[in-house]
């Protein structure tokens, strides 16, 4: 099996789900492109939790980790199975940095079904998801992507999600497709960053836009784990769809080809 691509895709709100637009259609496009995958190893922006860990049920459940939203996105459901050999081939290809199985608390949250619903719509592609340790600075993350290259070789298709901007204090709902200055300028920032030194990813944290743009780091980290990917295989990630929306969210997506 060739090669799997690693992915950062920017999720923004779970209504994605069952939307259809530019960053949604992007997400379907790429998915097209690609062999099918052997399984899905999603770093979620929602499993935000004081370790590392892996999902290692054999029937993951959906989580509807929100409120306040349609009925009809309650009524969702991803039933893609979980893979059980993965998740502890995980923890062998990153030793000795610890990695913990779940096989009871968790599932697949909205950060990843609702991207994964538009990339493989039937739910046929085995999906394990891995915990943000919230202990851990940027660079243990970008390390950590790093030890996960081997699996793309394997026919795994890495997927962080998140935002590189994610403030939900400053949405501006009529603001669809627009970016305040600030988030924009972060989000180039972060774009010249991958595109030079991802190993860097950690500096923006000087940025004066930082405060703004990551309120929180559980939506930034995920990026963290394809700068690492991108260093460890001397790639450059590409933007293959980019824009802010609702002025304080960073849609901006990015491939490890």
């Amino acid at each position: 099996m060739a090669t799997m691509p690693a992915v950062f895709i920017g999720h923004g709100s779970p209504m994605n789900a069952l939307e259809d637009n530019r960053f949604t259609d992007s997400w379907a496009a790429f998915a097209t492109s690609l062999e099918k995958p052997s399984a899905v190893l999603a770093i979620s922006a929602h499993w935000y939790i004081n370790a590392t860990a892996v999902t290692s049920m054999s029937e993951p459940r959906v989580i509807h980790d929100f409120y306040g939203f349609p009925q009809e996105l309650f009524d969702f459901q991803y039933p893609a199975p979980g893979d059980s050999q993965l998740a502890q081939h995980v923890g062998e290809i990153v030793d000795p940095v610890w990695v913990g199985l779940d096989d009871e608390t968790w599932g697949i949250d909205h950060g990843t079904w609702s991207v994964l619903a538009h990339m493989f719509p039937d739910a046929d592609v085995p999906v394990v998801q891995l915990a943000i340790d919230a202990s851990q600075p940027v660079e243990y993350h970008i390390d950590l992507g790093a030890r996960l290259a081997p699996l793309r070789d394997e026919g795994v298709l890495i997927l962080a999600s998140g935002n590189v901007v994610h403030n939900l204090r400053a949405i501006e709902w009529r603001a669809q497709d627009q970016g305040f200055d600030w988030a924009q300028r972060f989000d180039d920032d972060a774009r010249a960053i991958l595109s030079s030194d991802p190993s860097m990813l950690g500096t923006l944290a000087q940025s004066d836009d930082y405060r703004l743009a990551v309120p929180t780091p559980d939506h930034f980290l995920p990026l963290a784990y394809l700068a690492g990917l991108a260093s460890a295989d001397a790639r450059t990630p590409v933007a293959f769809v980019e824009g802010c929306t609702m002025g304080s969210l960073s849609m901006t997506s990015y491939v490890i080809l």
